[in-house]
């Protein structure tokens, strides 16, 4: 393992083993760690992976993040993306404005959401893609502005409330929150946030301060793993040459 690995590279390996296992899925990552994540699994641990364009294509190669896909593998039209999603065929890593202990997500409004003092993207898909299929987050920067004590409105929705509307909430499956922090997860008490591995160079202490509410901290908590040197010499010389993963979670 190599140890000079940056915090950014860190967190990539961390977006790469949220795949582990999925097979032939589609993969639709948000943001630059999180996408060059999904392309480091299919070229490694996850060769099956679905990447596409976002729009209309599914793509056979995995160019650098800031270069376009050139071969195509298949059609995606938008109206069969609801197809993959109703039958959980699909892994999404979404962000959010803010998550609260439940795993419920907020992307529509800061505020009344009659009158919200900020307006955001809106609900968008965000409750179908927690209810149908498996659902992530990356949040760039862990911090008390994002995971607040309750969100200001739900889009996404968390365990408690995904089990209270019984069978229609069987397929719920909010596997891992990845910060530039730490790895999450809702296996605390009752399906709330959970420490899953804290990244090298935190402690719990400044991962529960980012945090708005208090988190599981379960004893002996592990590391968060260094990306190999096979990954890392594929993030730094294919897949990030021109290293915009240090502009979402520089270094220092």
């Amino acid at each position: 393992m190599t140890a000079d690995a940056t915090r950014a590279e860190v967190a990539i390996a961390a977006c790469s083993d949220l795949f582990r296992g999925d097979g032939e899925i589609l993969a639709s990552p948000t943001g630059t760690i999180a996408a060059i994540g999904a392309r480091l699994a299919r070229l490694t641990h996850a060769p099956q992976l679905l990447l596409s364009d976002g729009e209309a294509t599914l793509y056979a190669d995995t160019p650098a993040i800031d270069e376009p896909f050139r071969v195509p593998e298949g059609s995606l039209p938008y109206r069969a993306l609801f197809d993959l999603m109703a039958r959980g065929q699909r892994h999404v890593v979404m962000g959010a404005a803010q998550l609260d202990r439940y795993g419920n997500q907020n992307l529509s409004a800061i505020g009344d959401r009659d009158r919200p003092t900020r307006q955001l993207l809106g609900a968008r898909a965000a409750s179908t893609n927690t209810l149908n299929h498996t659902t992530s987050y990356w949040i760039a920067r862990h911090s008390t502005r994002v995971f607040v004590e309750s969100v200001d409105v739900v889009t996404g929705l968390g365990r408690a409330r995904a089990e209270a509307l019984g069978a229609a909430g069987r397929f719920h499956d909010v596997r891992r929150i990845v910060t530039n922090l730490a790895v999450l997860d809702l296996s605390g008490p009752g399906g709330t946030m959970a420490v899953a591995s804290i990244h090298p160079g935190v402690s719990a202490s400044d991962v529960q301060s980012a945090t708005g509410f208090d988190l599981d901290i379960p004893a002996g908590i592990p590391t968060t793993r260094i990306p190999t040197d096979e990954e890392l010499h594929l993030i730094r010389t294919l897949l990030d040459p021109r290293a915009r993963r240090e502009k979402e979670v520089p270094s220092s």
